[in-house]
């Protein structure tokens, strides 16, 4: 008896993903997850760190400048090795170097040594964030549809967590030091799953993601370059958003335990609240976007940022702060995703471009409020940034290019 083989022959092959495209889903979320976990670590631990070294608000203003000119400087770097190398391998460099720089921190004996510590994290953050904003923007691209606002989401989800874990192991009296290096050591074996997915992801979906590899000579002298004249705007757009979000992250610490009264335990709960309300907002913005624009999200976004800064300082008790601080994480959502998505339509060269516009109000944003505060205190210094939400809701509002 003879089988027919015209079925089988006729059959369209079967296409075989990679088995680590079963990681992909959890990879890139991941990564956004850690940016924020270390961020929060960090900025939790601020009024510990700063009592340890016996620092002014003057001198932790100039050790948090250290962390802007970091990250400055290294854009170019970030814009190059994605290049070179491809998304997921500047992913990796970026992140096992933030990682050590947290590290570094913790042991940090003198403000010299914490100065340096917080360029080196700077500078891996620059060239961590370029990278999973370049691979977000290209899945972006691919789907077809917003999805940044939920990928930064994830970063919320690491500052929650980062915030609220550091308030846990201040409650319990444990060491900047040991904290940062569980923290590092727990992971790293994530930071590298996930990286190693993403590459084998890329290379199997050539054309979709820029694979890595050798590229062009005109892709290697042409790495970095600030941003056309018509993406200025999401520059400056980005720029205010940074100095209120590192505002509220290196400082709001700070004002709960100094200003507030608050406990070592509680003085990241403003920072938590102001992470976790810019996560829910995150969760429907890209729904927001979609149906109103994003020119209006951010708009209205920031005028909510302005009345959350304002019911911040005032300073009536604690739960009022981290209110304030939680509505003005809400208002500020929608800033870096729809800017960095905007930029990301470019290509990574333009994004980094935009990018650098953006994190030099990180670089001024903290060490600035740092030295009104020295002079003027904490709470007119915070107080200034209502002012920059105003005015960044207005050039929203104007922000052709904001799409």
């Amino acid at each position: 008896m003879t089988i027919s083989t015209r079925r089988a022959t006729n059959a369209p092959p079967l296409v075989r993903t990679p088995p680590e495209n079963r990681w992909n889903r959890y990879a890139l979320p991941l990564l956004f997850g850690l940016l924020g976990l270390v961020f929060a670590a960090w900025a939790s631990r601020i009024p510990a760190i700063r009592d340890a070294l016996h620092l002014t608000p003057g001198r932790l203003g100039v050790a948090l400048l250290c962390a802007g000119v970091g990250g400055l400087a290294s854009f170019p770097l970030a814009a190059w090795m994605v290049a070179r190398y491809g998304q997921a391998r500047a992913a990796l460099c970026g992140g096992s170097a933030l990682l050590l720089a947290l590290c570094c921190i913790g042991f940090a004996g003198n403000l010299a040594a914490l100065m340096a510590a917080l360029g080196l994290l700077g500078a891996a953050a620059s060239c961590f964030d370029v990278a999973i904003n370049a691979i977000g923007a290209a899945a972006e691209k691919k789907a077809g549809r917003s999805i940044m606002s939920m990928l930064h989401a994830w970063f919320c989800v690491g500052t929650v967590t980062g915030a609220l874990t550091g308030s846990l192991v201040a409650s319990l009296g444990i060491a900047p030091d040991h904290h940062f290096l569980i923290l590092a050591a727990v992971m790293a074996l994530p930071l590298w799953l996930a990286c190693r997915s993403l590459e084998a992801s890329i290379a199997f979906e050539s054309g979709t993601v820029t694979a890595p590899g050798p590229v062009s000579p005109e892709a290697a002298t042409s790495h970095f370059r600030l941003p056309p004249r018509h993406l200025m705007v999401l520059g400056l757009l980005g720029f205010c958003g940074a100095i209120a979000e590192g505002g509220v992250a290196d400082w709001s610490g700070v004002f709960m335990r100094d200003e507030m009264g608050a406990t070592a335990g509680l003085a990241p709960l403003g920072y938590a609240g102001f992470s976790g309300a810019m996560l829910v907002a995150r969760v429907f913005a890209d729904r927001l976007k979609d149906r109103f624009g994003a020119r209006r999200v951010v708009a209205g976004g920031g005028m909510l940022a302005v009345f959350g800064i304002v019911l911040a300082v005032i300073g009536v008790d604690v739960p009022v702060t981290i209110t304030g601080f939680a509505l003005t994480g809400a208002g500020l959502a929608g800033v870096f995703p729809f800017v960095f998505s905007a930029a990301g339509r470019e290509g990574p060269t333009a994004l980094a471009g935009v990018a650098t516009i953006s994190y030099c109000g990180a670089l001024a944003g903290p060490p600035v409020i740092g030295f009104i505060a020295q002079f003027a205190g904490l709470q007119a210094a915070l107080g200034c940034l209502g002012g920059l939400c105003a005015a960044m809701a207005l050039i929203a509002a104007r922000a052709r290019s904001l799409s």
